[in-house]
């Protein structure tokens, strides 16, 4: 795992922001709990992170910052897309967030949504831990939030309940669940599905109930959630994207801590951002082969693209990549493409 550069990348960014992030003296008393909204509960390695930040920050500051979890964006009645407006507004005090969660709201956070652009590990770090995800947390600050560390959801694979999918025409007429971005819905109707935009909390009684076929999400969501118990019987192992994460603080909940507490919560964020990728990371390797073998013996049809066959996904998808290439930011868009080329593998 090449997370070598996440301290030297982070400090650059903590350098660009600290002037602004950091004030003098704490402006009001401490809560005496605050509030961190997550998508998700601690069974998945998204959770997990948001549990490993409020324990390392409660240590480290001797219990004056108190967090409690609150896993099914609950303090936003389960609307993952309202979460960063609501952020914003000190509905929530902090988060670990979804790039592509808050992409309506941050039209910058598209980027890790274009189709086929990160190819590897080494393409996901080139981007979140250098001159990229600088310029991701800078876009962030001015957006309203402080930007503290990078997670990672993983990459996202195709499921379905109907049949097994090689190419765009075996899609053509499955309603695919995916998240309320415009990226998503382009990028699934140019590969001939009918995407349906879903909170995850009404993802999962839909597949059930068969009114939904099939979605895309890491195969560490796939197994914690038992996604093979409500009908995704197969698995198309594609690689499309995937999903980094950010954590974050409110402004003013920020403004009130100390210097040195703020210091430690950013610290904090690092150290469990660069665990919560690890296990991320882990989760999806062993979605290798061993995995793969103990889904399959679940009834799931486990489908392994030949190079030609995700081909045909990505010329697919290439008008969308172009469509939105203008919406992100050619010129960020550009960096990013040379820091993949550039990336150490």
């Amino acid at each position: 795992m090449k997370l070598r550069r996440t301290l030297v990348g982070l400090a650059a960014v903590a350098a660009t922001l600290g002037a602004l992030s950091t004030p003098a003296v704490a402006a009001e008393p401490y809560k005496a709990e605050y509030r961190m909204s997550l998508v998700v509960g601690t069974a998945f390695p998204w959770g997990k992170g948001g549990q490993i930040w409020a324990d390392l920050i409660k240590e480290r500051t001797q219990g004056r910052i108190n967090i409690k979890l609150y896993p099914g964006v609950s303090l936003i009645q389960g609307d993952q897309t309202r979460e960063f407006s609501a952020l914003r507004q000190g509905v929530i005090d902090m988060a670990i967030g979804s790039t592509i969660n808050w992409s309506p709201q941050v039209k910058e956070l598209n980027l890790f949504s274009l189709p086929f652009l990160m190819p590897d590990y080494a393409a996901i770090d080139a981007l979140t831990q250098g001159e990229v995800g600088q310029k991701m947390f800078a876009t962030l600050y001015k957006a309203g939030v402080v930007p503290l560390a990078w997670g990672e959801n993983g990459y996202r694979e195709l499921t379905n309940s109907k049949r097994p999918v090689r190419s765009p025409a075996d899609l053509k007429g499955l309603k695919i669940r995916v998240v309320g971005s415009p990226l998503f819905l382009d990028t699934f109707t140019a590969l001939g599905a009918n995407p349906t935009q879903m909170s995850w909390a009404d993802a999962q009684p839909a597949f059930a109930s068969g009114a939904v076929d099939g979605q895309e999400n890491p195969m560490s969501i796939f197994t914690a959630a038992k996604l093979h118990n409500v009908g995704q019987k197969n698995v198309t192992m594609w690689g499309y994207m995937a999903d980094p994460l950010v954590f974050v603080v409110n402004k003013d909940i920020w403004a009130s801590w100390t210097p040195a507490d703020q210091a430690v919560v950013r610290q904090a964020a690092i150290d469990a951002g660069k665990q919560e990728i690890e296990i991320a990371r882990k989760g999806l390797a062993d979605a290798g082969q061993p995995l793969l073998k103990d889904i399959a013996a679940m009834g799931v049809n486990i489908v392994q693209l030949s190079t030609a066959e995700r081909d045909e996904f990505v010329k697919a998808t290439r008008p969308v990549y172009e469509k939105w290439k203008k919406t992100i930011g050619a010129d960020l868009v550009s960096t990013a493409e040379k820091a993949i080329v550039a990336r150490k593998k």
